[in-house]
């Protein structure tokens, strides 16, 4: 598997997690509005039934006013603590009975779609004498002190509210027959907790709708993924499968073509009077056919290996001198008198390191495809910016439209021409050309008007 598609699994992955990340708080924001919103609907509900001079409130002033007298004898030292707040538990636990079903008679009447429970735990007691405070009891994470309701355990996120009850108490009272008068402060408070049956199943059959439609794109966007990598996968063994068979068909055809060259170059050396104009030319076409061929298996080879696989051997240079003798070469090969080559070289004796065989086979593709493409006036110039040397070969063919420009440099791509019929090949030339100069850690660029230019840059650092 290639490093490419690694990364994009990996990147894939990591997009994956990331989505999955922001679902999932979405998804704990909606459940935790939804939660905000129940709680407070529930708590209304319990808030109305608590109100003045319904039979709730009168069961509160029962055992109120039961209890502020245990508080007197408090005050006075007759009874400790532990006694006060074991009579309240008396007290409350005698009425606790009443005060469930006078609640769960009101609560009958909201005709609510869920069993809403309730109680009072109470968090502290505290009076205040002379100046000083005295706390007789106060709640902790350990002890659950339940005033009324149903028995339950407290769940922070249902605490719903505090009742507080604040009194100044003044009483005469006889102590050692003498009648003294008592004066403390109260501060009684307790808290309100609601309790509902599965009420986290309730919020989740809410939010049923928003989960299954998350789950259906997060499976679906998973699914395009997966085929999508898969397809690629597929795709690449093709390729390489593909490449391989061109390799193993293309060394296959080596050995045949050898031998028929041999076989030409013996019917060659015969006497030439022993041979008739037919078989001269029979051979000679043979010899051409043979040659061409060959030329195209070589350039198939050549062309199945990407730059990292080309290995240079370069060498240093001139670069006036090198590039006047592709040019002169080049001018040699052309059957077209009306094709000009117009040159603008660097006049100095700059020098680059670059393998010359291959670089020269770079520039020749370009030159060539110039001609195929009607070019009359091919423009070369060479010039030293920086630290590299640009190579422009500008010709004033029929172009290149910009849906095609992106593809020029891809494998077996070939652009389409209705202008032009005869042109041959095997769409390999440039993309040999670019695998090249990026083996010498260059670049090639091509800019490209239709029906006017094309422009061809390559920069290969000195």
């Amino acid at each position: 598997m290639s490093k490419k598609i690694i990364v994009l699994i990996i990147t894939s992955i990591i997009g994956l997690i990331g989505l999955s990340l922001i679902q999932g708080y979405l998804i704990k924001n909606t459940y935790s509005l939804k939660k905000k919103f129940f709680i407070e609907k529930a708590d209304k509900v319990v808030g109305k039934l608590d109100v003045h001079n319904s039979p709730l409130d009168s069961i509160n002033d029962i055992w109120g006013e039961i209890f502020i007298k245990e508080l007197d004898d408090y005050s006075v030292q007759i009874v400790d603590k532990k006694k006060v707040l074991n009579r309240l538990r008396v007290i409350t636990d005698s009425l606790n009975p009443l005060f469930i079903k006078k609640y769960d008679k009101k609560i009958s009447s909201k005709n609510l779609p869920y069993n809403l429970k309730f109680h009072k735990t109470l968090k502290s007691i505290i009076i205040r004498m002379e100046g000083k405070s005295d706390t007789i009891f106060k709640a902790d994470n350990k002890e659950q002190y339940q005033l009324f309701g149903y028995d339950f355990k407290n769940i922070p996120d249902l605490l719903v509210g505090n009742s507080i009850w604040q009194t100044k108490r003044s009483f005469q009272k006889k102590i050692n027959t003498e009648n003294k008068k008592i004066n403390y402060n109260l501060y009684f408070e307790a808290q309100n907790y609601i309790n509902i049956d599965d009420w986290n199943a309730i919020i989740f059959n809410e939010m049923k709708g928003l989960l299954v439609l998350s789950f259906l794109i997060f499976a679906f966007v998973i699914g395009v993924l997966f085929y999508s990598i898969k397809n690629l996968i597929t795709q690449k063994k093709i390729a390489d499968i593909k490449t391989d068979f061109i390799n193993n068909i293309t060394h296959e055809f080596k050995t045949p073509l050898a031998t028929l060259s041999l076989a030409t170059k013996m019917l060659r050396k015969q006497d030439d009077e022993s041979q008739t104009t037919i078989t001269k030319s029979t051979v000679n076409t043979i010899e051409r056919q043979n040659i061409r061929l060959q030329k195209l298996i070589d350039q198939v080879l050549n062309n199945s290996l990407g730059y990292k696989e080309i290995t240079l051997k370069k060498e240093q240079i001139t670069i006036k001198v090198y590039l006047n003798t592709i040019l002169d070469d080049f001018q040699i090969t052309l059957k077209n008198d009306t094709v000009t080559l117009k040159r603008e070289i660097l006049e100095t004796n700059e020098m680059i390191s670059l393998d010359n065989f291959y670089m020269t086979t770079a520039i020749l593709n370009i030159l060539e495809n110039a001609v195929k493409y009607g070019g009359n006036l091919i423009h070369i110039k060479a010039f030293i910016k920086g630290n590299n040397l640009t190579i422009s070969i500008i010709d004033d063919g029929i172009g290149i439209s910009k849906k095609q420009l992106k593809y020029i440099f891809d494998k077996f791509f070939r652009a389409e021409n209705k202008e032009i019929h005869n042109v041959k090949g095997l769409g390999l030339g440039l993309y040999y050309s670019n695998q090249i100069v990026k083996a010498h850690e260059g670049v090639i660029l091509v800019e490209s008007e239709k029906e006017k230019s094309t422009t061809f840059k390559i920069k290969i650092p000195l």
